[in-house]
């Protein structure tokens, strides 16, 4: 059997700001921007991983309007999605997020599972973090 990820979602308050910030300071390119009946299909993925798209989706329909409210205060404190992005050098993608003005979660830190890692919110509140081995 083979299988592989293709698609994973985050929701987001606005989809042009996450936009915004996923293919600039994160370096994400743009897989797909599509208008549906009523929705914006809007996805990027790593350039490295051609396969893999992250879709920016907004809290809207199809999602019943109760639960969008919920989703919403979720996200505000930052209890939803997380994403982890492995990088060459976890200072420097620090360095590039923090002075595009990037919320702080973590600064750079080695733990003990092998890796450097710094994390940020995005401007919805989603975790997002930067790895990288130290394996060398």
């Amino acid at each position: 059997m083979t299988i592989s990820l293709s698609h994973c979602f985050i929701h987001v308050h606005d989809q042009d700001d996450a936009l915004a910030f996923y293919t600039g300071p994160v370096g994400l390119e743009v897989r797909t921007d599509a208008r549906m009946d009523s929705m914006r299909w809007l996805t990027v993925g790593p350039p490295a991983q051609p396969d893999i798209e992250i879709n920016l989706l907004a809290i809207g329909p199809p999602i019943p309007p109760a639960d969008q409210e919920t989703i919403a205060e979720l996200m505000v404190k930052g209890s939803l999605a997380t994403l982890i992005f492995n990088v060459d050098d976890c200072d420097a993608t620090f360095e590039r997020l923090r002075a595009a003005g990037t919320e702080v979660l973590q600064k750079p830190a080695d733990q003990a599972y092998g890796v450097r890692d710094c994390a940020f919110r995005d401007p919805s509140g989603n975790h997002v973090r930067f790895s990288a081995s130290l394996a060398g």
